[in-house]
């Protein structure tokens, strides 16, 4: 990719991994050895944290392109269709009959789950891949699963700063480190191009060597835009470039299954601060959007305007 100094326009880009979810609900998941259960309920759906941030932003009324990359298999065929059935753009996510498309196997209790994955295609996307002509086109970057996205970790302060230098504003969510290795000193970097960190409380804890939330404040990087913490039962805390703390309570909900919350919280909040919400009420935004996605089985797909107007009536102003 090659610098430009473009307008930027309204598109918003997810550049990320694509993987399908192969989810088994129950009110008790726990797998015995040498044993059969029976579930409750089942769901093939379109996985990974950057297609289900994608699917939310695009039901939120926002043009969203993806980029990304699938096998030329079922399953990768099948995430295509979904993303354009929820409204993403797919014109640049790659087909490639080399690999075999990711899947993710989710235990999901309603509160709570256990992740097992087959990584497959979800490493593979690289920066060649992303065109210079949506950051042309486009006001906002986004990824998610930055500890997944094995051949895009070196290059994010790249994206990041030819972003920012196109006049773009930029958000990331980390994920989880199956490492646990969590690589602080490039994190550090990235976040000096980054408006909107979104990481999880327990993803947050271990990339900022804390204890609690509360002690986040001190342990940040000097060079930062806001790092909004999703505390899920416990709301949600942005941490703001002027040291300002802000929080936002939860909604209250009886979860049928919590995969894709946290990606539905990030389409959430970006979407409020994409149409200028002050930050107190984007976190109030990205809760109701967090919560709406828990009440179906499946993250991408639950939250669009209709339905976040149903569930939470205020949210209609953003529609």
């Amino acid at each position: 990719m090659m610098s430009n100094s473009a307008q930027s326009g309204s598109k918003v880009i997810v550049i990320g991994e694509l993987n399908v979810d192969l989810i088994f609900a129950d009110s008790n998941i726990t797998p015995e050895p040498n044993r059969e259960r029976l579930v409750r309920d089942f769901r093939l759906a379109l996985g990974s944290s950057s297609a289900i941030a994608a699917a939310g932003l695009a039901g939120l009324g926002l043009d969203v392109a993806f980029v990304s990359i699938v096998g030329d298999d079922e399953f990768g065929h099948f995430c295509l269709k979904e993303l354009a059935r929820l409204g993403v753009d797919v014109t640049h996510v790659a087909v490639d009959s080399s690999v075999r498309t990711g899947v993710t196997l989710s235990l999901t209790d309603g509160s709570d789950r256990s992740l097992l994955t087959y990584m497959g295609s979800i490493g593979s996307v690289t920066p060649a891949m992303i065109p210079m002509e949506l950051f042309r086109e486009a006001s906002h970057v986004h990824f998610g699963s930055y500890f997944l996205q094995d051949a895009m970790r070196p290059h994010w302060l790249e994206v990041f700063q030819l972003a920012k230098a196109c006049g773009m504003t930029t958000s990331f969510d980390a994920g989880w480190d199956p490492a646990e290795h969590w690589d602080r000193e490039r994190l550090a970097a990235l976040l000096a191009y980054t408006d909107w960190f979104i990481p999880s409380e327990e993803e947050a804890l271990q990339v900022f060597e804390v204890g609690a939330v509360d002690e986040l404040p001190g342990r940040l990087p000097a060079e930062r835009g806001a790092v909004v913490v999703k505390c899920g039962s416990a709301g949600a805390v942005g941490i703001f470039a002027d040291g300002r703390v802000e929080y936002a309570p939860p909604f209250t909900v009886v979860p049928v299954d919590t995969t894709g919350a946290g990606d539905s919280f990030n389409a959430g909040f970006i979407a409020a601060k994409l149409r200028d919400e002050p930050d107190r009420e984007a976190l109030e935004y990205a809760n109701a959007c967090g919560a709406l996605s828990t009440l179906a089985i499946g993250g991408a797909g639950t939250v669009t305007l209709d339905a976040l107007a149903r569930f939470w009536p205020e949210g209609r102003r953003l529609a």
